[in-house]
């Protein structure tokens, strides 16, 4: 069962996902080419220059997969994971709730709620119903 929905749904819920998008690609790609103020902040973290590309690849896999309309379900789930992580190494660090902290909560709204603006059976799922 496909619904229309309207043109201004539709345009907010790529404006969403397209903010999410890009500053993942962004976030992404300064992991694989890792300048040195990524290194620096990273190492900062907890975490070892290894592990950059890791989870540079790991991001850019999540979000090509959230881009592509067919697995943008997929794409969010993986998202929400890796958002997961980076909050729990905030809070692990006792960083600022609402600059640093909440900063991927922001981002994972920004995923979901794109979404589910434009997926009928996205909301009815987070409504419980079938």
């Amino acid at each position: 069962m496909t619904k229309t929905i309207s043109k201004g749904r539709l345009w907010t819920a790529r404006a969403m996902s397209g903010i999410a998008i890009l500053f993942m690609l962004f976030d992404s790609m300064t992991k694989l080419f890792k300048p040195s103020f990524v290194v620096d902040a990273t190492v900062d973290l907890g975490f070892q220059e290894h592990h950059i590309y890791v989870m540079g690849i790991l991001g850019l896999l999540s979000t090509l997969l959230y881009a592509w309309p067919r697995t943008a379900n997929l794409g969010a789930v993986l998202l929400t994971g890796y958002f997961g992580g980076v909050i729990a190494t905030q809070v692990r660090l006792d960083a600022p709730l609402f600059s640093t902290i909440l900063f991927a909560v922001y981002l994972a709204v920004l995923v979901w709620g794109g979404i589910w603006l434009r997926d009928e059976q996205v909301r009815r799922f987070f409504a419980g119903r079938r």
